[in-house]
C-alpha cells in the first residue's frame, strides 16, 4: 500500500462508519500562541472544549481528517528515523456523547478494525494504559475492554505517558490508550524489560493514541468529571507508513523514495534533512509563509539555508533544488491541489542565492586563517554565516588548525542569555533540591561517559523532572545514554553524601570545582562536594547557589526519559527521579 492509498483508505474506512470528513486546517492556526498547527485536534479544540457546538457546525459529532502539520522544536534531530519538520496526522473524533456518540469501546473497536483491515497483526499489537495515581484511578474500563478484544499484552503506564492533557493550563483531559505495534526481535536491544516506551531500542512502535477526555482540570489544579466526554485519537502517517511498507524509516518510504534518489549521492542524514526541508519548505510557502528574521518566516528562512548547506556539503551542484521541488509536489499535488506554485521556486531562489553568498564569504574567510584561532573568532563564523561547529571544524582540520571549543561555548552562552534576556531562571538552580542535586550527578556522569569537554549550558526545574543542557556536537547513541544512566543510580546505589563549604572564589576555583558561569559568581561562593563518606572519593565538586539533599540515596532511582537538541551543539536531557517527592 503507497501513501496515497493508505491515506484515502483511512478516510474512505470512517466515513464508511459515519464520519464526517473535514479537510485539513492551514499549517498556520488560529491561535496565536503557536507558531503552527502541530495536531489534527487543534481545529476542533473550541468543540472539544464545548465553547461551540459540533453538530451545528458539521452536521455531525463524528468527524476525521488527515491534517497537515508542522513541528519545529526537533529541527537539529531531521535526519534520524523518526523525525520530519512537516508531517500528517490521521485522526478520528467522537465529540459529546448521547446516543449517537461513541466513547471507549467504540475508539478501540475503530482502531482494531482499521489496523486490520490494512493488514496488520492483532497478536503483534501491544497496549499502554494509564496505571492510575493518587488524584485518579488505573483506567480499568479501557483494559477490560482490551481483554474482551483478544489483546492481553497491556502495559500499565504513569501519568507522563498516559495521561493527556489539558493543552493549556485548565481545560478537558483524560487518560489514553496507546497501540504499539511489535517490528521483531531484530529490532530490540535484548533487554528483559524490553517492550512498549523502552528507551534502548526501537522494536515497538507507537501507531495510534486513543484519547478518552474524560475530565477537566480547573484552575486549582483539580480533575472534574467532563459533563461532555469526548474521543480524540490520533495517527503518526509517516510512522504508520513505514510499517505497512517494512521500512525502518519514512524516509525509506515513497513519501521521500523518488527525491532521495534524485539527489543520488553523499552522507544519508544530508540526504534525509535535504529530503525532509524541501518539503516543508514546499507546505510553508502553500500556507502563505514567506522568508523573515522572525516567527514563522524565520523557520523557513532557516529550512531554506540549511537545505542549500547541506547540498555544498555534499557537492550538489547549481539549483540542485529545482528538481526536488517539482518531484516534492508532483507527490502531494493530487491530495493537496493548491501546492503546485510557481513563487515557490522564486522564493527559495532568491533566499539560496542571498545564502550562497553569504557561505562564500564565510569559506573564504575560514580558507584566510593562518594559525589556531580563539573560539570568539569562531562563534563569529558561526553567528555571521550560519556555519554549524562541525562545519567549522571539518573545515579547519585540513588545515591542521585548532579550535579552543570551550571559548566557542563561552561565546555561545552568552549570546544565549542575551537571546533570553528576561528569562534567567533557565538557568536557574530550580527549587526542588532532589532534583537539583540529580542535575550535579546527571552532569558528572556525562563528563565521564562523554568526556571533560561537556560543559552545562543551562538547566530547569521542576516538582516532576529535571531538564539539563550541555555542550556536544552529536545526539547521544542508546549504550552511552543507558552508560550515563547506570552510572547516576550507581552512585544513588552507593549512597553518597553532600557537603557544603563557603569559600572566596578564587579558593574554590583553585580547590577543582567547576564553573561555567564565571561571570554571575559572587566574590564568595558555595561548593557543593558529592562524595563517598567512607573512601573519600569526590564524584562532583560545583559551585553552586542552589539547595541539595544531604544524601542521593533519596533519589532512590534516576532516569532519562529523553535526549535531544537544545540548539545548534547543545544537546538537552531530561529526567526523573523516584523520589517520594514526585506526583
Amino acid at each position: 500500500m503507497n501513501s496515497n492509498e493508505l491515506r484515502k483508505h483511512f478516510l474512505d474506512f470512517f466515513e464508511s462508519k459515519g464520519h464526517r470528513i473535514v479537510p485539513s486546517s492551514s499549517l498556520l492556526p488560529t491561535d496565536p500562541s503557536v507558531l503552527f498547527t502541530t495536531a489534527g485536534m487543534q481545529q476542533f479544540s473550541p468543540y472539544l472544549a464545548g465553547e461551540k457546538d459540533v453538530v451545528s457546525d458539521f452536521g455531525n459529532r463524528h468527524l476525521a481528517s488527515c491534517q497537515k502539520c508542522f513541528r519545529t522544536d526537533d529541527i537539529e534531530e531531521v535526519g534520524d528515523d523518526t523525525h520530519h519538520t512537516f508531517f500528517e496526522m490521521l485522526g478520528n473524533w467522537s465529540i459529546g456523547q448521547d446516543e449517537s456518540g461513541y466513547f471507549k469501546e467504540g475508539a478501540i473497536d475503530y482502531a482494531l478494525e482499521f489496523l486490520e483491515s490494512i493488514g496488520l497483526d492483532k497478536s503483534r499489537m501491544h497496549i499502554t494504559v494509564f496505571g492510575g495515581n493518587d488524584i485518579i484511578p488505573k483506567d480499568e474500563e479501557a483494559i477490560d475492554i482490551w481483554k474482551k478484544r483478544g489483546i492481553n499484552s497491556i502495559k500499565e503506564c504513569g501519568f507522563k505517558d498516559n495521561f493527556w492533557g489539558p493543552v493549556a493550563e485548565t481545560g478537558p483531559c483524560g487518560p489514553c490508550s496507546e497501540i504499539h505495534y511489535d517490528r521483531g526481535e531484530s529490532f530490540g536491544c535484548g533487554r528483559s524489560d524490553c517492550g512498549p516506551n523502552c528507551d534502548y531500542c526501537k522494536r515497538y512502535v507507537e501507531i495510534w493514541n486513543l484519547v478518552f477526555m474524560q475530565y477537566f482540570k480547573n484552575k486549582a489544579g483539580e480533575y472534574e468529571l467532563l459533563n461532555q466526554t469526548n474521543i480524540d485519537t490520533g495517527i503518526g502517517f509517516e510512522r504508520l507508513l513505514s510499517i505497512l511498507q517494512g521500512k525502518n524509516s519514512a524516509y525509506e518510504t515513497d513519501l521521500f523514495s523518488d527525491v532521495i534518489s534524485k539527489i543520488g549521492k553523499g552522507d544519508k542524514v544530508a540526504c534525509r534533512i535535504i529530503a525532509d526541508h524541501i518539503r516543508g519548505i514546499v507546505f510553508l510557502v502553500d500556507a502563505g509563509v514567506i522568508p523573515s528574521n522572525t516567527g514563522q518566516g524565520y523557520i523557513l528562512r532557516r529550512l531554506i539555508r540549511r537545505t542549500i548547506r547541506y547540498g555544498k556539503m555534499i557537492e550538489l551542484q547549481g539549483d540542485f533544488w529545482v528538481p526536488l521541488i517539482k518531484l516534492t509536489i508532483e507527490k502531494y499535488k493530487d491530495v493537496y491541489k493548491e501546492i503546485e506554485r510557481k513563487e515557490t521556486y522564486e522564493i527559495v531562489k532568491k533566499e539560496a542565492e542571498k545564502f550562497s553568498l553569504t557561505l562564500d564569504r564565510g569559506l573564504k574567510i575560514i580558507n584566510s586563517i593562518k594559525g589556531d584561532i580563539s573560539g570568539k573568532e569562531a562563534f563569529d563564523i558561526y553567528q555571521s554565516y550560519g556555519f554549524p561547529l562541525e562545519m567549522i571544524k571539518e573545515e579547519l582540520s585540513k588545515k591542521n588548525i585548532k579550535l579552543n571549543e570551550d571559548e566557542f561555548y563561552d561565546e555561545l552562552k552568552k549570546h544565549q542569555e542575551l537571546s533570553r534576556a528576561g528569562a534567567e531562571k533557565k538557568f536557574g538552580g530550580g527549587s526542588n533540591p532532589y532534583l537539583h542535586t540529580a542535575t550535579h550527578l546527571l552532569h558528572s556522569a556525562l563528563r565521564k561517559v562523554l568526556g571533560e569537554s561537556v560543559r552545562q549550558m543551562g538547566s530547569d526545574i521542576n516538582d516532576e523532572r529535571l531538564r539539563f543542557d550541555f555542550s556536544f556536537e552529536r545526539k547521544l547513541t542508546p549504550e552511552e545514554i543507558k552508560a550515563v544512566e547506570d552510572l547516576v543510580n550507581l552512585k544513588i546505589k552507593e549512597g553518597l553524601v553532600l557537603k557544603k563549604e563557603v569559600m572566596p572564589l578564587s579558593e574554590a576555583l583553585s580547590s577543582g570545582a567547576l564553573s561555567f558561569f564565571k561571570e554571575r559568581y559572587p566574590e564568595e561562593v558555595s561548593v557543593w562536594t558529592i562524595y563517598d563518606k567512607d573512601s573519600g572519593e569526590i564524584f562532583s565538586k560545583e559551585i553552586c547557589g542552589g539547595e541539595h539533599i544531604d544524601n542521593v540515596s533519596k533519589l532512590e532511582s534516576f532516569k532519562i526519559i529523553k535526549e535531544e537538541s537544545s540548539s545548534r551543539g547543545v544537546r538537552r536531557i531530561k529526567a526523573i527521579c523516584q523520589g517520594k517527592y514526585t506526583i
